[in-house]
């Protein structure tokens, strides 16, 4: 079984390990990250990730949405080409969350 692990470094700030993937994405999986009221910066970090498919791009839409509804500052670090790559497929590429220079 794939797995993916949502690990909390510090207030605000989550690195990702393991595979961004159908097989490893669950219902639980999208309420992992925890949004604390009155915490409005955000970091998930994706160095870590070892594969990815369109579920793993899906998850992090997810979260860009729980971001805005807790009115936090969402940013992702490291994003895996692969990602990159869906985003551009899908439009998102100008978004400021997949932007090259993001």
């Amino acid at each position: 079984m794939s797995t993916l692990k949502l690990i909390k470094q510090t207030p605000g700030y989550y690195v990702v390990k393991g595979q961004l993937t159908f097989a490893a994405i669950d219902r639980q999986t999208s309420k992992a990250l925890k949004f604390q009221p009155g915490q409005d910066k955000i970091c998930i970090d994706l160095a870590a990730v070892t594969a990815t498919d369109s579920a793993g791009l899906a998850l992090m839409i997810e979260w860009i949405k729980l971001s805005r509804i807790n009115q936090s500052r969402l940013r992702f670090k490291n994003i895996p080409e692969q990602i990159l790559a869906l985003a551009k497929l899908s439009s998102l590429d100008k978004n400021e969350y997949f932007a090259s220079d993001a």
